[in-house]
């Protein structure tokens, strides 16, 4: 028996799906986790182990912790989907929206998957994951107008930290982030990879 250990893409782009078809999709299937690419493709989504979900939930909590302290914005799991401004439909490991961007939505926006790119995005690479894959969904992050994003690779032991206006930078683990302007006082310390 076959069992699915990436994720499956299937070009669905001639059947049109409305955002509204995409939502019933996803909440039809909840067990499943859909991502829908700007060109219409539907990306089904293999679960991680546990060892890539505890990283991405030590992760999660390390943002939510900063945010807590600071009030200064919304922090997203890996089960957000958010409808970027090219029409694709992403789903980050870790997001966070500053505050007066989220509550720029209205509360239907918010109910749903919210129509907004991300000001800060976190990737991490599990061991099934494509490196070129990810880092084509990094770029389209900035594209869309994500401030800041951290792949976070401990196959290779690097991050790839990608900023707007910058060019993209790759450090070796273990390292110290910093959230820069875009999460004001944030580190992250990136030593349990």
């Amino acid at each position: 028996m076959a069992t699915l250990t990436e994720a499956l893409t299937i070009d669905i782009s001639r059947l049109g799906l409305t955002d509204a078809q995409f939502y019933a999709l996803c909440h039809s299937n909840e067990a499943l986790r859909f991502e829908l690419t700007a060109q219409g493709a539907l990306i089904v989504m293999s679960p991680v182990g546990g060892e890539s979900g505890n990283r991405e939930s030590r992760l999660n909590a390390q943002v939510w912790n900063w945010n807590e302290a600071t009030q200064l914005g919304q922090v997203f799991s890996s089960s957000t989907v958010f409808q970027l401004p090219n029409g694709a439909k992403r789903s980050p490991d870790v997001a966070w929206v500053s505050q007066p961007r989220w509550l720029s939505l209205t509360p239907e926006q918010r109910k749903r998957f919210p129509p907004i790119a991300p000001d800060f995005v976190i990737e991490l690479r599990s061991e099934t994951d494509d490196l070129s894959t990810l880092q084509a969904k990094m770029q389209e992050y900035l594209d869309n107008g994500v401030q800041l994003g951290w792949l976070l690779n401990p196959q290779d032991q690097q991050v790839e930290i990608y900023q707007a206006g910058a060019e993209v930078r790759v450090l070796a683990l273990p390292v110290q982030l910093s959230g820069e302007d875009v999460l004001p006082s944030f580190v992250l310390n990136v030593d349990r990879f």
